[in-house]
């Protein structure tokens, strides 16, 4: 089977979608994010997702078959809060590997299956480690802009966890997502870097982060282009941005990646902008006419959806991004010392 390394010389791959937008179709009660598990668990349990893996994991496969049937050629560990530091508020830290390994090894179940089907078009899976809940660069109380929430130690250990659990369970790629603190995904590329050392293994990473509003920076200030300085250090697969925004106002800030990332460049853009309901209104079919805008500028290497997207989504973007070339990556970082 061909690396994704080599795939992506040859043509753009897709991300797959929401998990989050896919689940809430189920209507589930507090029973679905207990069953088998967590039955006499003191805390309430619903809306956290992540726990659907070991206590409805068929709802979880069937979520990442839908995207790999709708074309997606890499799908997302349903993993976005398994770290210790987002399970604490429910009480359940101890069980932050369950959560990442049978997580893992559900998506990598599915995948191994639509491989099998079709050699050619191999299906990956990226585990998905996100933010957290605290930032390391911020105070959490306005009175005291000294404090911190959490440390960076703190956070390595976190991630040091989860990313054992998911390699563990058999991903294929690490994905660091939705930063709005560089500092935090420092502390996972240094666990990640930690992990690889100590296990003599080394898997693909794609680091995506999230410009909060159409200032074009971070929650923590940075631009897209300090975002990309802060993190190249590392030998990445790609660097990208998902969430917060919408296709169309993500565009500014992707074509400042093309212009100077020495990497591969990812987009999973939300359907649009939630509306008053928290819902997101945008069809794949107006979702995929503003992604025709990166592929016909050759913007993005990976492309996929956030927030509010769905398998109708990725299917449009996928039979879009078909008849496109990826973007060519000709520019490093030295260049720009020199």
């Amino acid at each position: 089977m061909k690396k994704i390394e080599e795939i992506l010389k040859e043509r753009i791959l897709i991300l797959d979608g929401a998990m989050g937008t896919m689940i809430q179709r189920h209507k589930l009660e507090e029973e679905d994010f207990r069953k088998g598990w967590f039955e006499n668990h003191e805390h309430p349990l619903k809306g956290n997702n992540d726990l659907l893996s070991l206590t409805r994991p068929e709802i979880i496969e069937d979520i990442h078959r839908q995207y790999f049937e709708a074309g997606a050629d890499i799908a997302e560990t349903n993993t976005f809060s398994g770290t210790w530091i987002a399970q604490a508020d429910y009480g359940l830290e101890k069980f932050v590997y369950d959560i990442n390994f049978h997580s893992a090894q559900l998506a990598k179940k599915v995948a191994d299956e639509f491989t099998a089907k079709n050699p050619n078009k191999p299906r990956f899976v990226a585990g998905s480690i996100g933010p957290t809940n605290r930032t390391a660069s911020i105070s959490p109380d306005v009175n005291d802009p000294g404090f911190r929430g959490i440390t960076f130690d703190e956070l390595v250990g976190a991630y040091k966890e989860q990313v054992n659990a998911l390699i563990d369970g058999g991903v294929d790629i690490l994905l660091v997502e939705t930063v709005f603190d560089t500092l935090n995904a420092k502390a996972a590329l240094f666990a990640i870097d930690e992990v690889y050392e100590e296990r003599k293994i080394e898997l693909p990473i794609m680091v995506s982060g999230t410009i909060t509003d159409q200032s074009g920076r971070t929650l923590t200030g940075q631009t897209t282009e300090a975002f990309l300085i802060s993190i190249s250090h590392m030998p990445l697969l790609s660097v990208g941005l998902n969430c917060a925004l919408g296709a169309s106002m993500m565009r500014p800030y992707l074509q400042i990646l093309n212009q100077t990332c020495p990497f591969s460049v990812s987009a999973h853009p939300n359907a649009g902008l939630p509306n008053e309901f928290g819902k997101y209104d945008e069809t794949p079919e107006i979702m995929a006419k503003q992604i025709k805008e990166f592929l016909d500028e050759h913007l993005v290497n990976i492309i996929g959806g956030c927030c509010g997207t769905t398998p109708e989504h990725i299917r449009a973007i996928a039979d879009l991004a078909a008849t496109y070339q990826p973007r060519k990556i000709n520019y490093t970082i030295e260049n720009d010392v020199e």
